[in-house]
């Protein structure tokens, strides 16, 4: 934390028989002093309490009123060399100060704001409130922008004032047909459009910092592709619940995926429940109770019947609720007991959370809102996205049509 206070050089008095005001700016243990260019009698600043109390005279009033604005310049321009670098020495500031600097104050840079970025994400992660995969996709994110500012422009940064809105949209470009990874070459439009707003969210970051005074990706205006979410239907899910498995890597994945089914919980978020998140309400109903890594968002679930089943089987035999597996490996298992049980639909784990929006509990008459409620979603739109509307839904509703006309027919 920075510290500025005020003091008399008492070396020597001036002809008046006053006595030069410096200032000591202390910053992580180690301080600089120098003289602010005023002048005062040790009598009159002890008496006022340096400048604090007792001001009578106007040129007194004048002084204490310099040495706020003294103290606020030094602040200011402690800020510009902190945000540009966290370790900025003390004697930089002093020669900017006294105006003896020959360095200029740097521009703040792409690269600059997403690894600043990046560092405060990673304090989130440490502290469990976000995820390491989203920490994952920022660090993916940066090296995307840098590959592409080296293969478009041959430079590898840029301030961030002088990003335009065809820098931007070159980068979609850029992403969406020529970037690679992994042996692929181009993205899909929402993995961009994502990749974008990541951008936008590390600038406002850089905003609230006084690093940056605008955001350049607010021009941006792509949208994501609405997709229908594959979900089981009720009978798949039946067949899945009664396929026996007697190899236990695909039993214990299937009760994972059924697990996730009934409540709705994202694979990161399923994975770190444990006993402690079980409560039971004051009807003897019981609960898991816990947030959404992603958003900090509550996600507060009753315990349906085959979840009891499932937390009773793995009960006391790992630190969680459920066994503990890699997303990678829980997908392409999936895809062996889709096979098995006779599911064409591509099963990701993901497809567990869509089949609790729409079957389990819109397709049984839960209001969209409870649901909304129950997956963690910051608004409604969201749950919208997962939970479409379902056959069965309109069939009950059209039934009294149906009736209607074949009476009319008979």
């Amino acid at each position: 934390m920075l510290k500025v206070i005020f003091y008399l050089k008492s070396e020597k008095a001036d002809k008046n028989g006053e006595f030069s005001i410096f200032a000591r700016i202390t910053f992580n243990q180690k301080r600089i002093s120098l003289s602010t260019g005023k002048t005062i009698s040790k009598e009159r600043w002890d008496y006022t309490n340096k400048l604090r109390i007792l001001l009578r005279t106007e040129k007194e009033k004048v002084l204490k009123n310099y040495l706020d604005i003294y103290r606020l310049t030094v602040e200011k321009k402690f800020n510009i060399l902190f945000n540009v670098d966290p370790d900025v020495p003390l004697e930089i500031l002093k020669a900017e100060l006294s105006g003896k600097s020959k360095l200029q104050t740097k521009k703040t840079t792409l690269l600059q704001i997403m690894e600043r970025h990046n560092k405060f994400f990673r304090k989130k992660v440490d502290a469990g409130e976000r995820a390491s995969a989203s920490l994952q996709k920022y660090k993916r994110s940066t090296e995307l922008i840098s590959n592409f500012m080296v293969k478009k422009y041959g430079i590898e940064d840029i301030p961030a004032d002088e990003i335009s809105s065809s820098f931007i949209y070159n980068l979609e470009e850029f992403l969406k047909y020529e970037s690679s990874f992994k042996g692929h070459v181009g993205i899909k439009n929402n993995s961009v459009v994502k990749y974008i707003k990541m951008y936008k969210t590390a600038f406002n970051y850089a905003i609230r910092m006084d690093l940056i005074q605008k955001n350049p990706f607010n021009v941006y205006d792509g949208k994501l592709s609405v997709k229908d979410a594959i979900f089981l239907t009720q009978c798949e899910l039946d067949a899945l619940e009664k396929k026996v498995f007697f190899i236990e890597r695909l039993d214990r994945v299937k009760d994972i995926f059924l697990f996730s089914c009934y409540t709705g919980y994202a694979p990161t978020d399923a994975l770190k429940l444990s006993q402690k998140n079980i409560s039971k309400d004051n009807n003897g109903n019981q609960w898991i109770i816990s947030n959404r890594t992603k958003t900090s968002i509550k996600e507060n679930v009753p315990v349906l019947p085959p979840v009891e089943k499932i937390i009773q089987k793995y009960k006391g035999k790992q630190p969680g609720l459920l066994p503990s597996i890699s997303n990678q490996k829980m997908n392409a298992y999936l895809k062996e007991i889709a096979d098995l049980c006779g599911i064409t639909k591509y099963l990701t784990w993901y497809v567990s959370r869509h089949t609790f929006a729409t079957t389990v509990t819109l397709g049984n008459g839960v209001r969209l809102e409870n649901v909304s409620a129950m997956m963690g979603h910051t608004n409604i739109k969201q749950t919208q996205h997962y939970a479409k509307v379902l056959d069965v839904n309109i069939m009950e509703d059209m039934n009294m049509v149906k009736s209607k006309y074949e009476e009319k027919v008979s």
